[in-house]
């Protein structure tokens, strides 16, 4: 297997040849986004987010980087969206503001997801609908989409038909037998492109590293309405968005047992109105109920689908823990169940919030003491079973942390794929596709885009370790007036702190010696306000440093009179 300590920005593509960039979802779960290139043409598959983590205080939403493809963007021939998960499609608002007409391809129900979202963004999409087994073409590729089965309807595979090759694109995909709708991942298929020759298979990593076969989604129900048998209380339910399989489960329960749902969170409400308006999901009579008028009712007729199962500090179950929320209470006796899997990075959140809630005396069922959530990733057993079906003569991991990716790339070569023709790559690495030989070609730029309120971009990681500093360090700012033609300080040093933990007062033992430095440096007649700035803070941070133990953020103002 391939690995890439050191590459240089790929060079011109051959003739014949393709070339397969990931601008996101390798190294990481999230922000999804695979550019193709063939004949002077792109294609995209994908476009998603990347959810922050602590370290990335105020931080709405992490983007590919679209820099290199940004002077092609008229190039772009279509964007293919396998499915209607945020991971990948919520970053198409944001590739859209390049190009607005770019043709948008996928199922029913993802691009009717899509659409909703881009009216926020008063953005008219051009929307091509496909079917599974359906062929369409765009510029020189050639796409045919099948069923595969998620967590979510209608998500789809696409195999990419070029003169260079085939590449054969999993998206997120399991191999559920008994799925809520009916719909299963379409081996025929699978197995009629191996036929045909798989040049390349993109191949879906998060569960690579999970032994056997992802259960039933079927078997949730079961153990949905044993919960709800043994709940006298309000329950809360927390789920993705845009799990409709979860959310007909627990409207299935709630019928059963004489309760009433109500839909909390705008995207839940969102998703779940387009899902039962197109029939993925079957509301049985009178049981939603307007979550405004859900408190109405007594604490067992109540059941609350919120989002904030993965304890995002601003979604309704974390404000519920908090006793934030404007209209909820979690009272002890109530039932709280987690209905989603821990993405990678949020466990830490995750048990936060159930800690809280538990104090709070409700009871919490979670993935960890009962089966209220399978997965909708392929474990090792599917992905060899997939492998051997496909038989590829090249194969890319991709959807997953490095740990996912090797496991994944290890199966491969399990089943046979020479370890050379296995591509481990990470975001913004080149695999060019020749001749039937894939190989890693360089590597373009490929950092975080961040999201912040209206600003896109604009911040870097050097303002997000200035915000780190002040989350965990603290802030003292330190300022003076000085008359700097005789030298003279007119008023200060001042010395403020604001989350060093110390009183103000503390500083009194530094003053002397900020003054002296101060004074030290006007008496040299060359000083200016920039560098009486830096001796006040050289001189401040040394002994905060020392006498402290901290390194808080130092804001120093001088002001020239």
């Amino acid at each position: 297997m391939t690995n890439f300590p050191a590459l240089t920005t790929p060079g011109p593509l051959a003739d014949g040849a393709m070339r397969i960039v990931p601008l996101g979802g390798l190294g990481e779960v999230g922000r999804n986004m695979t550019v193709f290139e063939f004949d002077g043409k792109l294609l995209i598959v994908d476009c998603g987010v990347l959810f922050p983590e602590e370290d990335q205080p105020g931080v709405d939403l992490i983007l590919p980087d679209f820099s290199s493809i940004e002077d092609r963007i008229d190039d772009v021939v279509a964007l293919v969206l396998t499915h209607g998960h945020e991971d990948h499609i919520g970053g198409v608002p944001y590739l859209l503001r390049l190009r607005e007409d770019i043709p948008l391809v996928g199922s029913e129900l993802t691009l009717a997801f899509v659409e909703a979202k881009l009216k926020e963004h008063r953005i008219l999409p051009a929307l091509r609908q496909v079917v599974e087994r359906e062929e369409v073409s765009y510029g020189p590729f050639d796409l045919e989409f099948v069923a595969v089965n998620h967590s979510i309807p209608d998500a789809m595979a696409v195999m990419i038909r070029t003169d260079a090759g085939n590449v054969l694109v999993t998206g997120d995909f399991k191999m559920d037998s008994l799925p809520i709708d009916g719909r299963i991942t379409d081996l025929r298929s699978f197995a009629r492109f191996g036929e045909e020759g798989v040049d390349l298979f993109c191949v879906d990593s998060t569960n690579a590293e999970v032994p056997g076969m992802v259960g039933h989604e079927g078997e949730i129900g079961q153990v949905l309405d044993n919960v709800f048998a043994d709940s006298d209380g309000q329950i809360v339910v927390a789920s993705f968005a845009s799990h409709v399989h979860r959310v007909q489960q627990v409207l299935d329960a709630a019928a059963l047992h004489g309760r009433r749902v109500a839909l909390v969170g705008r995207s839940m409400v969102r998703n779940m109105g387009i899902a039962a308006e197109r029939g993925y999901l079957k509301v049985p009579g009178g049981v939603l109920i307007d979550a405004r008028d859900v408190i109405s009712l007594p604490p067992h007729e109540r059941v609350l689908m919120v989002t904030g199962s993965q304890g995002e500090p601003m979604a309704a179950l974390s404000r519920m823990a908090h006793s934030e929320h404007r209209s909820v209470t979690i009272e002890p006796g109530d039932t709280v169940i987690f209905a989603s899997s821990l993405i990678p990075g949020n466990e830490n959140s995750v048990f936060r919030v159930i800690n809280q809630l538990m104090r709070l005396g409700a009871r919490v069922v979670h993935q960890g003491n009962a089966k209220v959530h399978v997965s909708g990733h392929a474990s090792s057993e599917e992905l060899l079973h997939v492998y051997n079906i496909v038989q590829p003569r090249n194969v890319m991991p991709i959807h997953g942390e490095i740990r996912h990716l090797v496991a994944n790339g290890g199966l491969a070569v399990k089943t046979g794929v020479a370890p050379e023709r296995v591509m481990l790559c990470e975001d913004g690495v080149a695999v060019d596709l020749d001749g039937g030989v894939a190989r890693i070609s360089g590597q373009v730029p490929c950092g975080y885009i961040y999201v912040d309120g209206s600003s896109v971009g604009e911040i870097d990681e050097a303002e997000l370790k200035d915000r780190r500093i002040l989350a965990e360090e603290g802030f003292v700012s330190v300022y003076a007036v000085v008359e700097t033609m005789t030298g003279t300080i007119l008023a200060g040093p001042h010395i403020q702190a604001r989350g060093v933990a110390e009183d103000d007062s503390v500083f009194e033992e530094i003053l002397p010696d900020v003054t002296e430095a101060l004074s030290a440096a006007l008496e040299t007649g060359k000083a200016d306000a920039y560098s009486l700035q830096q001796v006040m803070r050289r001189t401040l941070g040394r002994w905060i440093g020392r006498r402290l133990k901290r390194r808080p953020m130092i804001v120093p103002v001088v002001i020239e009179a």
